[in-house]
């Protein structure tokens, strides 16, 4: 059954466990057979794909083997679907401020590859390894001048406070920040007005919206930052290396990345040299050199699920299922956060040996991950009531069991 007529069948109604096994369980037939073996808790990590995207990426094989260089043709189709697809999920301009990439550290990379260096660049302690890698190697290179704003001691960040340093010192020139913590789930508060804050300061901002994209609404126009980064890795269903730069309309026609290739001249394949060089309108000018072709096809079934089912209503029924988790914990004496508005799609339990917490709790038969003293745990709409009470019974053992 298409993805269509599977979620026509499951109407506009909130989610309910039963309508999800009737309608949506099939369209996930295959991923499913691991959960006779497993509970799958780690769907913020790596998302579980639709049948279909099997049968995507299998579609861009076929046109290989038969059209041969031919296949350019379907291949830049599906790419260009890619971009439309999450351009209506992040209510972002245009489908052309989406500029493919395979990773969301690409992205980075691109725009800091942009902007006149050295340049000085607010981020905080707590971005995912990939962005702070890159900063701190572009820091160690004296590419940038860095600075880190840390979390309170309730391991929070404070919008007044990242504000507060925008506004200290020369200032930054790019703010480089998760709108949702990887290893909390920390929702950003006062996004609109942070964003505000660092454009009256004269600071850009690039926004990591890896954990929000596909799990909170977003819309990239209203809230009016310069760049941002994510991708279909996790609650978009669609594997590594689908992932995308965005770039406002305005900053598209004034920059110009050092990060390019011969996809972002103009008249692509008339392979003309002028000097200087000419770049392709729009978005396409901040293109690189002959791109990846799966990476579109394995996005697109997770991109149209999102859309079509909604985020609005995954969102409700992700803080359903985590307040029934941490709900079951509770009982249990262990204490989880999760399940509030200013809390991601996972729960945390917060743990000095997490790591092996998440270890113990793989040879019980429970999908889990740690970073550094929080185990994260995210149910989705492919998890039961019944799981999640299993893996609360088994967190409670393996935590007993590391004293």
């Amino acid at each position: 059954m298409s993805i269509e007529a599977a979620l026509t069948r499951l109407g506009q109604e909130p989610l309910t466990e039963a309508g999800l096994r009737e309608h949506v369980w099939p369209l996930f037939s295959r991923v499913l057979e691991r959960s006779k073996q497993e509970i799958y808790l780690a769907n913020h990590s790596l998302g579980r794909p639709l049948d279909r995207a099997a049968d995507d990426v299998a579609a861009a094989m076929d046109a290989w083997y038969r059209d041969m260089d031919g296949a350019w043709g379907p291949w830049l189709a599906v790419r260009e679907q890619q971009r439309a697809l999450t351009a209506r999920l992040l209510r972002a301009p245009r489908p052309d401020t989406i500029i493919p990439k395979t990773s969301a550290g690409q992205g980075l990379r691109a725009v800091l590859n942009a902007l006149e260096a050295p340049l000085r660049v607010l981020s905080t302690e707590g971005e995912f390894d990939s962005l702070d890698f890159i900063l701190r190697a572009y820091r160690e290179r004296g590419r940038v001048a860095l600075s880190l704003a840390a979390a309170g001691s309730d391991g929070r960040f404070r919008t007044e406070e990242l504000i507060a340093a925008l506004r200290s010192g020369k200032g930054a020139q790019l703010l480089v920040l998760s709108s949702v913590m990887f290893r909390t789930a920390q929702v950003i508060d006062g996004l609109r007005e942070l964003i505000q804050a660092a454009h009256a300061a004269g600071t850009m901002v690039l926004l990591d919206l890896y954990h929000h994209a596909g799990v909170l609404p977003v819309d990239l126009a209203a809230l009016g930052a310069e760049f941002a980064v994510g991708g279909s890795y996790k609650y978009l269903r669609g594997g590594p290396g689908a992932c995308w730069l965005y770039v406002r309309p305005d900053r598209l026609e004034r920059l110009r990345t050092l990060d390019t290739g011969w996809f972002a001249k103009k008249d692509l394949f008339a392979y003309r040299r002028p000097d200087p060089p000419q770049y392709a309108p729009g978005g396409d000018a901040w293109l690189e050199s002959t791109p990846p072709v799966l990476g579109p096809y394995q996005a697109i079934a997770g991109l149209e699920f999102t859309l079509a089912i909604g985020v609005e209503r995954l969102r409700a029924y992700s803080l359903a299922q985590q307040a029934k988790l941490v709900g079951l914990l509770a009982a249990q004496g262990v204490q989880a956060a999760g399940a509030r508005a200013d809390h991601g799609a996972f729960v945390t339990v917060k743990h000095p040996r997490a790591a092996e917490l998440s270890g113990a709790l793989a040879k019980r038969g429970v999908n889990s991950d740690a970073r550094s003293d929080m185990l994260r745990l995210c149910p989705d709409l492919l998890n039961t009531e019944d799981e999640l009470a299993r893996a609360a019974r088994a967190l409670t053992e393996a935590a007993a069991a590391l004293g």
